[in-house]
């Protein structure tokens, strides 16, 4: 039995508005912080308030042939696992996350709160709405539209997990222990990601991989004014700068450790110039910079190779120094620095951590104090295209539902749970997709969910999980 697509887009919109929304609003109120921002999170409760309220949700649904269970090991953060039998042939894992990032209320937009879901169409505002709050309503919907309709289905198993935010170093001892709970997927789908519009359905075919760090440098015991100590003791700021230009060449923002490179193909290359002519300036324009500004290359190919396959370093906070209204003149103790660097596929994280440590640490300038202490450690993804009948059905649901073929594309962001999987399922396909899009500032300020392509994406998943059966 094949299954009704416009039947399937109509269902949709009915979730969304009668079930998704409702639940996805108060799943924003919770701010459920990842472990790595806040360390009490077990005694705070909410980690676990976003599974009880999504459980509650999930029973609601009254899907056929399903079962879960909260699953937890020691300390570490909880995973929920949601299996539903399947009335056809085949196996799918489906992955989301319900962890937040931190967010900053001030810098929200007048009449917004990242623990407050605000509805301007076609957006829902809200810290988590799109990173990745919707991803497991979107992957339940699918299935039961197809309950729905009598269409037969793969066995299906749901992980949701609470610390991706925090690079899920808490995960990998779940997935040994789920081991033969998840069984032998034949797809892996992921709903943790996007592309450069709210057109097309897109498939994420790479992933960066993240390597952080802290870099602390120390020159003194106590502060000292700076009128008896400038140009006598080293500034630690200027030794931090001296250790970052060991690794980034601060003129053109290139990456100096060579481990940290990959080769970029003639076919990476192509693709990128295909993908920037179908998207022109517009890659660049999306982006919240000042008018003035260049980016690193000119060119939209260049610009998708910088972001998704050629690493780079970003510098995400600070210690060491009083704001700028109460600083005085004192020549201060210390400067510490986090690091994070992008990775492209193919990079060894863990081997970087322990290079980035001998680079920054060897030889500290001035006989100071430098310590690199690493804290995250995620490889990249590269998937080879989906092909055979699933590919043949994301691309007629597509086609028929937004009047667009689906597209591949690269993200340079970073989801661990795809390396890992990849790792532990060679053979499985993988669907990595999302509604993250141009300006949803997901991670930032005025974080907000697309809702009219979450919807048509929750009606494509549906078909092209369908085709597993088939």
């Amino acid at each position: 039995m094949s299954v009704d697509l416009d039947r399937l887009m109509a269902r949709a919109d009915e979730l969304w508005e009668e079930s998704i929304i409702p639940s996805l609003s108060d799943f924003i109120k919770i701010e459920a912080l990842s472990p790595s921002f806040e360390p009490n999170w077990r005694e705070k409760g909410e980690l676990d308030a976003t599974i009880d309220l999504f459980t509650k949700w999930l029973v609601e649904q009254e899907l056929e042939g399903m079962e879960y269970k909260v699953h937890r090991i020691g300390e570490r953060t909880p995973v929920l696992l949601v299996t539903v039998e399947g009335t056809g042939p085949g196996e799918v894992i489906f992955y989301s996350h319900l962890d937040k990032q931190p967010s900053r209320p001030k810098l929200w937009s007048e009449g917004l709160h990242p623990l407050k879901g605000v509805r301007r169409d076609p957006w829902l505002y809200g810290r988590g709405a799109l990173d990745d709050g919707y991803g497991g309503y979107v992957c339940i919907t699918a299935l039961k539209m197809l309950q729905e309709q009598g269409v037969p289905y793969p066995r299906s198993h749901f992980l949701i997990e609470t610390c991706e935010e925090s690079g899920s170093y808490d995960l990998p001892p779940y997935l040994e222990l789920l081991t033969e709970d998840l069984g032998e997927p034949d797809l892996i789908v992921v709903l943790d990601s996007g592309g450069p519009d709210y057109e097309h359905i897109w498939v994420t075919e790479a992933l960066r991989g993240l390597v952080a760090g802290n870099l602390s440098v120390q020159v003194s015991n106590e502060g000292v004014h700076s009128g008896m100590s400038g140009g006598v003791i080293p500034s630690s700021f200027r030794i931090q700068r001296m250790l970052l230009d060991r690794v980034e060449d601060s003129k053109t923002g290139e990456i100096l450790v060579p481990e940290m490179h990959v080769e970029i193909s003639d076919k990476v290359r192509k693709e990128a110039e295909e993908l920037g002519k179908l998207l022109g300036d517009e890659i660049w324009a999306q982006l919240p910079v000042v008018d003035t500004l260049r980016p690193h290359n000119e060119g939209s190919a260049e610009i998708l190779l910088d972001m998704n396959w050629r690493p780079a370093m970003s510098v995400i906070g600070a210690n060491g120094m009083p704001p700028t209204q109460t600083a005085g003149n004192v020549l201060r103790t210390h400067t510490d620095l986090k690091l994070s660097f992008r990775i492209p596929p193919g990079v060894n994280s863990e081997i970087i951590d322990s290079i980035l440590k001998e680079i920054l640490e060897s030889n500290p300038p001035y006989g100071s104090k430098v310590e690199y202490i690493p804290d995250a450690a995620a490889d990249g993804f590269h998937a080879p295209a989906m092909d055979g009948k699933i590919a043949d059905a994301l691309s007629s649901a597509s086609l028929h539902i937004s009047g667009l073929p689906p597209m591949a594309t690269w993200v340079g962001g970073t989801i661990p749970f795809m390396a890992m999987m990849q790792k532990k399922y060679p053979s499985a396909q993988f669907f990595c997709t999302g509604t993250g899009g141009p300006g949803n500032n997901a991670h930032g300020p005025d974080e907000k969910l697309h809702i009219p392509s979450s919807k048509r994406l929750t009606a494509v998943l549906s078909a092209t999980i369908a085709a597993l059966s088939q």
